[in-house]
């Protein structure tokens, strides 16, 4: 018996820039900021906790050492997920 295909796999979001306002964040062809005003709970975060990123599927993202899960459409489009 054999499995049934499993979807499309996804590349992995990678940081590529920290400041101490924010950092990017490259998803396969683009790169998009998250500045800590909208996305707190990066603020103080260790640089090894954020950097490990996964990538769940193509519109999700998780930190797992810092227990936070995004939307990609939340980082694209901040005003529409108020805090």
């Amino acid at each position: 018996m054999k499995s049934g295909q499993r979807g499309r796999r996804t590349s992995a979001g990678e940081v590529t820039n920290v400041s101490q306002h924010g950092f990017w964040l490259l998803l396969g062809d683009r790169e998009l900021s998250l500045a800590c005003d909208e996305f707190p709970w990066f603020r103080d975060a260790p640089m090894a906790k954020l950097v490990r990123v996964q990538r769940l599927s193509s519109r999700h993202l998780y930190w797992p050492d810092l227990d936070v899960d995004l939307a990609v459409e939340s980082i694209e489009h901040p005003e529409r997920f108020p805090q």
